[in-house]
């Protein structure tokens, strides 16, 4: 056919795997980050990540896993210094935007060869450039995610949703912390070839709001947002082989859309629940369900 003539190139096909796992690992972490208000993290954890990517560069190593230890490595700084109490979460994050950008950028200069355009396709993601070698780090890297994801969902959620009733509990919370800045930013290494550095922090938040438009548990949320996440991967990637664009920009302009579309269809559903209720009618954009309750 035609239309799915795309699949006969092996780039493409690289492409669709890494679109698939990312969408479906994405919104894994992304639902802790919207819980916990921390919705910029990935951004400030991409930035970081560039500068990964430029030592890749300059020591003619895997960008991407020299990507995955420099950006765990900003992630958990970040972290320690928020739970120190000497900085802000904000503070802390704006440190990991300059200063990942600007070593990104001074080191790519210092490698032999090297120059910014060499980062471009890092920046905004490339169907083109995703390689057998990185499908390979992409699937062991979303493996670990969806395990820690998954397998420590409640210790995660009860630590985003009140960190001192989490520590009354008995759960590390500090510990816990680390791993979820250890799992984003490996989710953000994950979806930098596709989606790239600067926008993947949509990725992880965009189809988690989307979803909770429209749903009022944990477990729905997740299922929704992966299934989203999954749509505007793909298609996006799709898209942008017959547009001859970005692939990222792409990818987060169709999740905006989709959004934008969640939003307007369950806005009566609002309404009439409000009414019901006799509760004063929710502005647009008011997630129809209630705060996520603890997953099972």
């Amino acid at each position: 056919m035609l239309a799915l003539e795309f699949l006969n190139y092996a780039f493409m096909q690289r492409a669709l795997i890494a679109a698939l796992v990312i969408g479906v690992t994405a919104p894994v972490v992304g639902i802790y980050l919207v819980q916990r208000r921390q919705a910029l993290m990935g951004d400030g954890i991409g930035h970081v990540a560039l500068t990964g990517v430029a030592l890749g560069f300059l020591f003619n190593t895997s960008p991407v896993w020299m990507a995955v230890v420099v950006s765990a490595i900003g992630a958990v700084g970040m972290e320690l210094l928020r739970l120190s109490g000497k900085a802000r979460g904000d503070i802390a994050l704006a440190m990991l935007f300059y200063g990942g950008m600007a070593g990104g950028v001074m080191i790519i200069n210092l490698a032999p060869g090297g120059s910014t355009a060499g980062l471009t396709s890092y920046l905004w993601g490339s169907v083109t450039t995703v390689s057998a070698s990185d499908i390979t780090a992409i699937v062991i890297l979303a493996a670990f995610v969806l395990v820690v994801g998954l397998g420590l969902r409640r210790q995660l959620f009860s630590v985003c949703q009140d960190e001192e009733f989490a520590r009354v509990t008995g759960l590390p919370v500090r510990a816990l912390n680390l791993l979820l800045a250890v799992t984003a930013a490996a989710t953000v290494t994950v979806a930098m070839r596709v989606v790239g550095l600067l926008l993947v922090s949509a990725l992880m938040v965009i189809p988690v709001v989307a979803a909770q438009q429209a749903t009022r548990s944990y477990a729905g949320t997740l299922a929704v947002a992966c299934g989203f996440g999954v749509i505007v991967s793909v298609s996006g990637t799709v898209a942008s082989y017959y547009a001859d664009v970005p692939p990222g920009a792409t990818i987060v302009l169709i999740a905006m859309g989709l959004f934008a579309l969640a939003a307007a269809l369950t806005r009566p559903i609002a309404r009439r629940r409000a009414r019901r209720a006799g509760l004063p009618v929710p502005p647009a954009g008011t997630p129809v369900g209630e705060r996520a309750t603890v997953p099972a």
